[in-house]
């Protein structure tokens, strides 16, 4: 079966982290410091934190934004809403609940699969303390037009909520050709193992101002400084804080990707541009949109078809696997209640499914997807 996803491995990764072990210290340290570092040239931001994973880091950025603190009044009690895509994987979502707020669900753009800024606009009231966006398969949202509709909101309410960019499947993607995670939000990247860039666990928190890099760096690790002197018990909990660090393993191993994740994203790309021009006028099948103001990633190729489970049967039939990823998380049970009509969402959740699209297609097998596609189903 050729493959949705692979996990990418640098060949000297194995020895990389055998010394790690060697070395006797396998918690945060300077390779995660180094990592970091790096991270951070690369992006163009420096502002960053390193954690154990992105979920971690998308409960972190909410509790840095606008965490509730038992033992600290809340100035605003009535803003308890996040409102969020249900269009995605749970990890997205979850942390808004793990950090005693409630979800509204923003409607879907058909059109991008990301979420649909006219309906976020909507729906931003006195009861909106964030937003969540999500760039869904490394394709960017329309960052200038989200700060518009923040504009317009400050001016009509009184404030502006912030926004944490869900970049989980977005290392590589630019928009307006500077990377995500240099547009004045709070932004979290992933290194899971399926992920472009993989530390085999992981992720990133890129802050948009220096206060808020030192508070995520030290609520990280239980609100503590690192670099007070806890051996004599010298040091003071200023806020508290999480247990989220990354370890020297991922490190490593995220060091030794990031050797050649540059040439696997561009292989994706290729290969997306490719299926754009032989997949175009397939009967049932439908592209999403590709404006030219931002270079996705593709992490994975999407497709909105007629008959989905005819089309994935077919597919099945001739060893290309394929995926819907996600669950709309609006259905699940555990929220149930904040369920309400998403006419975009249904013009789409029913149809939508992910071909192979990675950097270990061969030409054989890019052709055989497409004359697969082609033939119909």
């Amino acid at each position: 079966m050729i493959p949705v996803f692979k996990v990418a491995m640098a060949p000297d990764a194995p020895e990389r982290v055998a010394e790690v072990l060697r070395s006797g210290r396998v918690e945060h340290g300077p390779r995660a410091d180094a990592f970091e570092v790096e991270l951070g040239r690369r992006l163009g931001n420096p502002r960053v934190a390193a954690v154990n994973c992105a979920t971690s880091g998308l409960h972190l950025a909410l509790h840095l934004l606008v965490g509730r603190d038992p033992y600290r009044p809340d100035p605003t009690p009535e803003r308890d809403e996040v409102l969020t895509t249900p269009f995605t994987f749970e990890g997205t979502n979850w942390p808004i609940l793990g950090n005693g707020l409630k979800i509204r669900w923003v409607d879907t753009d058909p059109a991008t699969l990301n979420i649909d800024l006219d309906d976020l606009e909507r729906r931003i009231s006195p009861r909106t303390r964030a937003i969540v966006v999500v760039h869904w398969l490394g394709f960017p949202l329309d960052l200038r037009k989200l700060d518009e509709v923040l504009d317009r909101a400050e001016q009509r309410l009184g404030f502006r909520p912030p926004v944490v960019e869900d970049c989980a499947q977005a290392w590589g993607a630019t928009y307006r050709e500077k990377p995500l995670g240099n547009h004045g939000n709070t932004a979290v990247y992933s290194f899971q193992t399926i992920k472009l860039l993989t530390a085999g666990g992981g992720g990133l928190v890129v802050l948009p101002d220096e206060e808020l890099h030192r508070r995520a760096l030290r609520t990280r690790w239980f609100g503590i400084d690192r670099a007070d002197d806890r051996t004599r018990g010298e040091y003071e909990v200023p806020e508290w804080g999480f247990r989220f660090p990354m370890n020297e393993i991922s490190a490593e191993i995220g060091l030794a990707n990031l050797e050649l994740v540059d040439d696997l994203l561009a292989r994706h790309r290729a290969n997306a541009h490719r299926f754009d021009k032989e997949l175009q006028g397939v009967p049932g099948l439908e592209h999403t949109e590709r404006p030219d103001d931002r270079e996705p990633t593709f992490w994975a190729y999407p497709v909105k078809v007629e008959d989905r489970l005819g089309f994935m049967r077919r597919l099945d039939e001739a060893g290309i696997m394929t995926s819907i990823i996600a669950r709309r998380n609006d259905e699940h049970v555990t929220v149930a209640a904040a369920r309400e009509p998403l006419p975009g969402l249904d013009s789409v959740a029913d149809r939508v499914c992910y071909l192979p699209v990675g950097w270990w297609l061969t030409e054989e097998q890019r052709e055989h997807i497409v004359d697969t596609v082609r033939a119909g189903w």
